[in-house]
């Protein structure tokens, strides 16, 4: 290209980011990204700028949307820990339940949200907040048992949405509830349980008067404020049992000395967590604190190391339990079981302090919750990175090493692709997304704690490492198939690509790395080897065709080079002697008429070359790779000047 042509060119793709970056900069609506391409095509800009416009308007978009998700998930897991603050220092019921609504009603972006709680006494369920009501009606509605979407949530303890509530006949319609909602205008309706154990206290709602469709995190988002409003009434009942117990205690010296200590220790426990909470620390941190207060000894146990019935039990009745001489309270997220707290060596635990052991679970869980959506996050963001490199388009590299340093990757290392695939079939579509999403979040986990990037593509996962030294691309291969296999239960065949490098400059070479590992992982299929790791060097002549580099010499280093070497250094002649062996078709008698030598001197030779090659070098699938070496070591020897 000239220099008047690269001069045109510069002058077209000039400043086209600026307009979008003051968009970007004043938070612009994403139809406003539309005004300086259409401003530059009235001016009648050349079609190179408005193309170049037409590309930074996308990239700009996209990076609002990127900006706008994290600010929603920031948003949603600040609404989560101040209501957990709320929580932690509750003074006032109603107040902490209409926060809970608030919020949720806030995050959702629902036009109504509404909470309702059982009353037992009179054996029907009634409104306790609302936020965003307007119909008197629907605020003073008091709702039979098994009636309304309400009842539904309640009889099956899950959470129940209806795009619309009058055409919906999943649950029973009566003619006051429907009033009520059709008098407020809700159509689309999302229900929630709010539990204390395995017992349904009340449910959440969140609503809109016009057709909606919610979103998984968005039930999930209200599911964890029903959990922290259910927590929030325990909490209130715990206060007033305690008020209770001291008023009991107040009447006799004796019992006031006895349970002073406990209430002081279940004050102190409340107190900590509400720190670890708030300044973000983690489930051992919650286990110390707890063990200082108790004086005792708190672990965290995983689901499937904590014994089983005593977990089962404590997750079913949503209090800690008994086991032997140690106390087990489950810690849980709506029906999944995380885990649990194992108070050790304490069998007479006092009431309060078993609360406060099971208060010290739902903070862990809560904890819990919050890392998890936080690895997601980062999961995404490192998939998407290695989405864009596999997609090839024209990146700055600048853009793509800055983007990896913040998800502590080095794209200028050497690095290796490797295809990761599932054997076990599935039984149907929704198992097999179940184990594609196991595996995903295994090579995920993987790939953070390597410092490399995972992406879900092909019906498999792609994993780019970084080749440490020492390592082979052959030997990250085998250790990533038994690290992921062990992870998913589940046997994974990983197929590796030759070592590639600079690839902020050059992604297209992922691309072609990818496709070279998914090679490998067919040619491990069509050799039996499902469930292992390997690389194309692995393949001996058969690598050849898999690779993309084409390693000539390291084909025939790894195969003959042994004895090339000692005939290097002897001065031998075990090659020729190779070639002429295999032209007179492995017979030694032959072989020595070819060579002129005594068929005694031909046995020798053989048996060095045996202790060189190993002894399995005369089997068909050995010999015709060494067959293979030996021509293309004379050509190769040829080609040199």
């Amino acid at each position: 290209m000239s220099r008047d042509q690269l001069h045109s060119a510069g002058s077209t793709t000039a400043g086209v980011e600026a307009p979008f970056l003051e968009l970007l900069a004043r938070g612009a609506s994403a139809d406003a990204y539309e005004q300086p391409v259409l401003l530059a095509r009235a001016d009648g800009q050349p079609p190179e700028r408005i193309a170049a416009l037409e590309q930074a308007k996308l990239l700009a978009l996209r990076v609002r949307s990127e900006i706008e998700g994290r600010r929603r998930r920031e948003a949603e897991l600040s609404a989560l820990f101040e209501t957990a603050h709320d929580l932690a220092g509750l003074r006032d019921l109603d107040a902490v339940l209409q926060a809970i609504v608030h919020r949720a009603r806030s995050l959702l972006g629902t036009d109504v949200a509404y909470l309702s709680l059982n009353d037992p006494a009179r054996g029907d369920t009634y409104m306790r907040v609302t936020e965003g009501s307007v119909a008197a009606r629907f605020q003073q509605l008091r709702l039979g048992m098994g009636e309304g979407l309400g009842g539904l949530v309640a009889q099956t303890a899950r959470p129940y949405v209806t795009d619309d509530y009058f055409k919906d006949d999943r649950f029973q319609h009566t003619g006051a509830i429907d009033a009520g909602v059709r008098e407020e205008g809700l159509v689309a309706i999302l229900g929630v349980p709010l539990m204390l154990g395995a017992h349904v206290i009340g449910v959440l709602f969140a609503a809109d008067r016009r057709a909606r469709v919610f979103e998984r995190e968005q039930i999930a988002l209200l599911g964890s404020f029903a959990a922290l409003a259910a927590a929030a009434i325990d909490t209130a009942n715990l206060l007033t049992e305690t008020r209770e117990a001291l008023g009991r205690l107040e009447r006799a010296n004796e019992i006031i000395r006895d349970r002073s200590g406990v209430i002081e220790r279940a004050s102190e426990v409340h107190d900590r967590l509400a720190e670890l909470v708030l300044r973000g620390g983690g489930v051992h941190d919650v286990a110390a604190a707890v063990s200082q207060v108790l004086d005792g000894t708190v672990e965290f146990a995983d689901a499937g190391t904590a014994p089983a019935e005593a977990l089962e039990t404590s997750r079913a009745e949503g209090h800690a339990v008994r086991h032997g001489g140690d106390w087990i309270a489950a810690v849980t997220a709506g029906d999944e079981l995380l885990g649990a707290l194992v108070l050790r060596g304490h069998p007479g635990l006092d009431p309060v302090d078993q609360r406060t052991l099971e208060r010290a679970a739902m903070v862990t869980s809560l904890l819990m919750l919050a890392r998890r959506s936080a690895s997601e996050a980062e999961q995404r963001v490192r998939g998407e990175l290695l989405d864009d490199l596999l997609d090839s388009r024209d990146r700055d590299p600048r853009v793509l090493r800055e983007r990896a340093v913040r998800l502590r990757a080095d794209l200028d290392a050497t690095h290796v692709v490797l295809a990761a695939r599932l054997e076990a079939p599935a039984a149907d579509a929704e198992e097999g997304a179940a184990g594609r999403r196991r595996l995903w979040a295994a090579a995920s986990h993987l790939a953070a704690t390597r410092h490399g990037l995972a992406a879900a593509r092909d019906g498999g996962t792609v994993l780019l490492l970084p080749l440490h030294k020492g390592d082979t691309a052959a030997t990250v291969a085998r250790r990533t198939a038994k690290h992921i296999g062990t992870a998913v239960h589940e046997a994974v065949t990983v197929g590796a690509s030759a070592p590639v490098g600079d690839l902020a400059a050059h992604p297209d070479t992922v691309v072609a790395a990818y496709a070279e590992a998914q090679r490998c992982v067919d040619a491990l299929r069509l050799l039996g080897r499902s469930g292992e790791g390997a690389a194309a060097e692995d393949f001996g002549f058969l690598g050849l065709l898999l690779s993309d580099s084409r390693d000539i010499a390291g084909f025939v280093d790894r195969t003959i080079g042994e004895v090339v070497a000692y005939d290097a250094r002897r001065g031998t002649d075990l090659v020729r002697t190779l070639d002429a062996y295999f032209a007179s078709g492995m017979s030694p008698a032959r072989t020595k008429d070819e060579l002129h030598v005594h068929v005694n001197t031909v046995a020798q030779r053989l048996e060095r070359i045996a202790r060189l090659l190993g002894p399995e070098w005369q089997n068909p699938a050995r010999a015709l790779e060494i067959q293979l070496a030996l021509r293309l070591h004379r050509l190769s020897a040829a080609v040199i000047p």
